[in-house]
């Protein structure tokens, strides 16, 4: 064994890059990583139903005995990047119906509030390459209370709180095991597992511990792929049984165990018999483990010690308050004495991922040190492997499909074909990509490993998931619906991120995403601009049920939509396209004939919000000082729709600083600027574009001016209106009581309500909320958008603070007020509470729980309480891009560009 094994680094120095997207070194360390689902059932991709409704065909119950086709899933698990050969640990208390080898949650029908995983889990801790990896699952030592958590479920509705496992008391007097699963690479092949399980109860427990090594079935579809094989081998090196692995790309392994255990085989095939009542094409089934070591059927498994599944079962019978740690490696063959340096090794790697995120945040407190450090190692845990062909999806695999499959969804995407390791929101709730919160993943991703950073974006934008005409795949729910363009932002941030850490300038990175990006801008000009007006429309773009109706659902006839948030996210990618062939002028002429033309296109999309053309109406509600939806009628007719939310908010983000580096490489692009000094278009004042350089010879683009800049910010700072103490609310306080917005043309009576929780609205399903909670990605890109005002126009610029009691304040240090509550969802307060969990809570302050951090989905604006999908460590992980402005020292501007962190 060699534990010095150096770390992966790109190869950067003296301002110039390695261009290629990752460096081999770097890309074979992540070959074995945590790319394991949590929950694979209940997705669309296993749906094969004639109505689309993946929740009904294939559920929970049906995991323990179907095979998987497009993806695996398991606790606390890893696997290779193809998902070919698959670790994970099960277990089983001696009282539960089934196994514990996955985890239990309500499917989107089922759940009070939605889908909502029932379990006890943390991803604690990863490094980068994930040579160090540690995740902790907590099991009751009485029967899973899987039939309480149904009934109890049932028993409530939106309105309620949901149901919680600790109310069905099976943690009563720490009556449960905690189950701490460790892997430290020794090197990119040779993984150090141990599974160290504790009784934290007052009495001695018996727990069966059940290792399981298992190959994906890729064997079953018509393929004629070969089939892997796992067989009993004679142990050797200390070891006290071994595995043999044998695929036919991904090479031979051996997984060996120190421990004494029973090793039981059978086949990863469906149980047709107990589905479907016919005969099973082979004996030994998927459920083989269940109904041996449950029902006690000793047939049920293969006494050849041969298959394609494997379970090393341990049965530990442990005191109360002790523990035992069960030991293993899984390594390629070559490997001799697989347990020597076993604790130099797994210490090596644990100082080296400390010294990583010490270098992070090498001055902050050890608060502030835990939460930038599990925010980040729950975004690594929460790369999955994802694949899916929409073609046979659709076409089904060795039966005709029902006739009304190519109906229900994304039968225009045939060409979508993906196989590759992905970031991805959540393991349980979202074990599927979802496009725009990918692009904020990027912008947390570039602080640990920017590599995969910008490779997560470039795989967005293949010719594999990029559809022909331009749009970027949503999620597999709807690939076709339009999500906020933000891809460009996390792309040029993720440039710049890179800059800042080492002086790498990628522009081969910039220029393949760059032309991608040019075909995302024209779909959106071309179908989300149905006029030509520059007004978009984008229907509910991620925002759910923010507005008074469903804005994915179409007006009456002869009604329009123009949307603020649409129109404003534009505006914004216009800008960022600006800036990215700005830079990319810099050694390559030919690209400022982009910049002019997306700058122009800006300058357009400005005139029309503004309302400057015709006398067109605005978006811009200057009685008010805030952005609107517009709603057109027929007779020409137009009115506001008087909501204060995000939507308004929106336009804000539009908003770029240029230099005089980038303009000395763009001089057409300069007399341009010089041409709309002032913001003038087509004879009138449309955006806050450059009537002159600050100090530093730097321009600023942007839609709205420093003035309404400062009212939007008098709403967006007083606690009365958008300001919660845990940062911005989604929709105004002020909607608590001004809920009557009166009659709108094609809409009728609009009514809308400040909900700081979960949402009652059945809009959506009920299942999302939009109506007051505070949400992170729009947050974070408030504090960076003022970030950017603050660099134009310095400590010129202040206004009164409603939150401060009017204490004038420069709009980085209003940046810093919203910065600061976001982060202090995570912190101890006054009363030594984490607002983010419940007062009663065990992570509050039970020796056991209190140093593990979720990261919810959204927060309760009122209490900071953590709402939806728990481990959303997905956008949530942008705390640490937060906690990272408090305490790093500033980089020069002309590197930073106000996106390097």
């Amino acid at each position: 064994m060699n534990p010095s094994n150096k770390p992966a680094a790109s190869t950067q120095s003296h301002g110039l890059c390695d261009h290629r997207t990752d460096s081999e070194a770097s890309a074979e360390w992540r070959l074995w990583g945590p790319y394991l689902s949590e929950r694979a059932w209940g997705t669309v991709r296993e749906d094969y139903s004639a109505d689309g409704e993946a929740w009904d065909y294939f559920g929970h119950d049906d995991a323990i005995m179907r095979a998987f086709r497009w993806g695996e899933d398991g606790i606390g698990g890893l696997c290779d990047e193809q998902q070919r050969l698959i670790f994970a640990p099960a277990l089983w208390n001696g009282r539960d119906p089934i196994l514990k080898e996955r985890l239990f949650g309500f499917s989107g029908p089922e759940g009070s509030h939605g889908e909502d995983v029932k379990e006890y889990y943390f991803h604690l801790d990863a490094g980068p390459g994930h040579r160090w990896l540690a995740y902790r699952y907590k099991y009751p030592h009485a029967a899973f209370p899987y039939d309480w958590l149904k009934a109890e479920n049932a028993r409530r509705d939106r309105r309620d709180t949901p149901v919680d496992l600790l109310e069905s008391g099976a943690f009563d007097q720490d009556r449960y095991w905690d189950l701490e699963i460790t892997y430290a690479k020794a090197g990119p092949r040779q993984i150090l597992i141990c599974l160290e399980v504790h009784n934290r109860g007052p009495v001695r427990e018996t727990l069966y511990l059940l290792p399981r090594l298992w190959f994906r079935n890729t064997w079953s579809w018509g393929d004629g792929i070969q089939r892997p094989r796992l067989r009993a081998v004679e142990p050797l090196e200390g070891a006290a049984w071994a595995v043999r692995a044998e695929h036919a790309t991904l090479g031979t392994y051996l997984l060996r165990g120190q421990e004494a255990a029973d090793s039981l085989f059978t086949e990863n095939e469906t149980n047709f018999e107990r589905l479907w009542g016919e005969p099973n094409p082979q004996p030994f089934v998927k459920d083989a483990f269940h109904r041996y070591l449950i029902a006690g059927e000793a047939k049920a498994v293969n006494p050849e010690r041969v298959g394609t599944s494997f379970m090393a079962c341990h049965r530990l019978t442990i005191e109360a308050g002790e523990s035992v740690c069960v030991h293993m490696v899984l390594s390629e063959v070559s490997v001799e004495a697989p347990f020597a340096d076993w604790e130099s090794v797994r210490r090596h790697r644990r100082q080296e991922t400390d010294r990583f995120f010490d270098g992070l945040l090498p001055n902050a407190d050890q608060q502030d040190r835990r939460i930038l450090r599990q925010a980040l190692s729950g975004l690594l845990w929460n790369k999955q492997f994802y694949s899916l062909d929409v073609a046979r999806w659709l076409d089904g695999d060795q039966h005709p499909p029902p006739p009304e499959r190519g109906k229900v969804r994304n039968a225009h995407w045939r060409h979508l074909k993906v196989q590759a390791v992905i970031s991805m929101p959540d393991k349980w709730e979202y074990p599927w990509f979802a496009a725009w919160d990918l692009a904020f993943h990027s912008a947390s991703l570039a602080l640990v490993d920017v590599g995969v950073a910008k490779q997560q974006l470039e795989l967005l934008l293949g010719e594999q998931l990029l559809h022909p005409h331009g749009l970027i795949p949503a999620y597999e729910w709807d690939f076709g619906d339009a999500n906020p363009p933000v891809h460009a932002m996390a792309a040029l941030k993720v440039f710049r991120a890179e800059r800042v850490q080492s002086g790498c300038q990628d522009h081969r990175f910039l220029k393949r995403v760059l032309h991608k990006l040019l075909l995302h801008f024209a779909w959106w000009m071309n179908r989300k601009d149905p006029d030509g007006h520059h007004l978009y429309e984008g229907g509910f773009l991620g925002l759910d049920n923010i507005s008074v109706f469903n804005r994915s659902e179409p007006l009456p006839p002869g009604h329009v939509l123009k949307q603020a948030d649409a129109t404003g996210w534009m505006a914004m990618f216009a800008l960022n396209l600006t800036l990215m062939a700005l830079e990319l002028t810099t050694e390559d002429s030919n690209y400022e004939d982009i910049a002019i033309q997306c700058y122009t296109q800006f300058l357009n999309i400005a005139a029309a919000l503004s309302g400057g053309r015709d006398g067109a109406p605005s978006l811009w509600d200057e009685a008010d000082g805030f952005y609107k939806d517009l709603v057109l009628a027929p007779d020409g007719q137009s009115a506001h729709v008087d909501v204060y939310s995000w939507v308004g908010i929106v336009p804000l983000f539009a908003c770029e600083v240029v230099d005089q580096r980038l303009l000395r490489s763009a001089p057409r692009f300069a007399r341009l600027l010089a041409e709309h000094g002032g913001g003038g278009f087509d004879g009138h004042v449309v955006c806050a574009c450059p009537e002159h350089e600050n100090e530093r010879g730097e321009h600023l683009l942007a839609l709205a001016s420093p003035e309404q800049v400062t009212r939007i910010l008098q709403r967006v700072l007083d606690e009365g209106q958008l300001l919660s103490r845990f940062g911005v609310r989604s929709l105004s306080r002020e909607h608590a009581t001004h809920q009557d917005l009166g009659n709108l043309p094609g809409i009728g009576h609009a009514h809308i309500a400040y909900q700081p929780g979960e949402a009652d609205s059945g809009m959506f399903g009920g299942n999302s909320n939009w109506r007051g909670p505070i949400w992170l990605p729009l947050n974070y890109l408030l504090v960076q958008t003022l970030e950017k005002y603050h660099r134009y126009a310095g400590a010129s610029l202040t206004l009164p603070a409603p939150c401060l009691d009017g204490e004038p304040v420069t709009l980085r240090q209003a940046g810093e007020v919203i910065a600061q509550r976001l982060v202090n969802l995570f912190r101890r307060d006054a009363r030594g509470l984490i607002p983010a969990f419940p007062p009663d809570s065990p992570l509050q302050n039970d020796p056991h729980w209190q140093d593990m951090m979720l990261f919810h989905e959204y927060f309760h604006a009122e209490t900071g309480r953590g709402l939806g999908a728990q481990h959303q460590t997905g956008w949530t992980a942008l705390v640490a891009n937060l906690l990272l402005r408090r305490y790093r020292e500033e980089v020069p501007d002309y590197w930073q560009g106000s996106s390097g962190r």
